[in-house]
């Protein structure tokens, strides 16, 4: 089935933008132009239903910038793949889980297990603020001195982490903590304590702590970052003291 644009269900709700299963489509681009050439006269916010494709930070620039010559505007993002969530949310725009599916997709239960297995927070945690999570976490904003972050899975951090971030902490040795600035007061990965470097972080270089024979280890983030489920590989001499 095509991409589709589908008129606003009602006023102030957004049109919806679907598109096909991503193992049967072609260029995301073409994709799009052609649902659009269908409904010349809409205009307004836009809801993107991105299903199982994996977008990234780029793809939805270039939908952005398709749509801006006809009044409509990319405002919502609603997707399965995890990393199309996180590139979505670092543009700025509005994320969700995906709608409950009746053709054979997603069940509720399944839903509500993928919100649970990667969450969002927008803005800086200040002292004293304390979040936990189960699943992934991915920060948009600072982890100030004196704030804790802390998930079942992944601590992603875009900003600066200087507060105190706890990642598997249900026991995940394979769970990472991933930075644009990673001077933390404490770093945890599931049983295992550390404390932060005290030198300044390479300038232009996110880092992640990881595990590596028990230790925690810091070393440049791997090119694909954010990460989500990448297990910890060993790369080069230990960064972080012991605590």
């Amino acid at each position: 089935m095509p991409a589709e644009l589908i008129s606003s269900p009602g006023e102030g709700q957004p049109h919806l933008l679907k598109l096909p299963r991503w193992e049967n489509a072609g260029d995301l681009l073409a994709e799009v132009g052609d649902a659009l050439l269908l409904c010349p006269h809409l205009t307004g916010p836009v809801m993107l239903m991105g299903g199982d494709w994996p977008l990234r930070m780029g793809d939805y620039q270039a939908l952005i910038a398709l749509l801006a010559p006809i009044s409509l505007s990319l405002e919502r993002v609603c997707c399965l793949e995890a990393g199309a969530r996180v590139a979505a949310a670092a543009l700025g725009l509005q994320v969700s889980g995906p709608a409950l599916q009746t053709d054979g997709g997603m069940t509720g239960g399944q839903e509500a297990s993928l919100a649970r297995s990667f969450a969002i927070h927008q803005g800086t945690l200040r002292s004293g603020e304390h979040r936990q999570v189960s699943g992934s976490v991915l920060v948009l904003g600072d982890v100030n001195p004196g704030a804790q972050i802390r998930a079942e899975g992944h601590v992603l951090v875009w900003g600066r982490l200087r507060g105190i971030a706890h990642a598997g902490c249900s026991g995940d040795r394979s769970a990472v903590i991933v930075a644009l600035h990673l001077r933390p007061l404490q770093l945890r990965i599931a049983d295992q304590v550390a404390r932060g470097p005290e030198e300044l972080p390479p300038v232009g270089m996110a880092e992640k702590a990881h595990l590596v024979e028990g230790a925690i280890q810091i070393d440049p983030a791997d090119p694909c970052w954010p990460l989500l489920s990448v297990p910890a590989q060993r790369s080069g001499p230990s960064a972080a003291g012991s605590a």
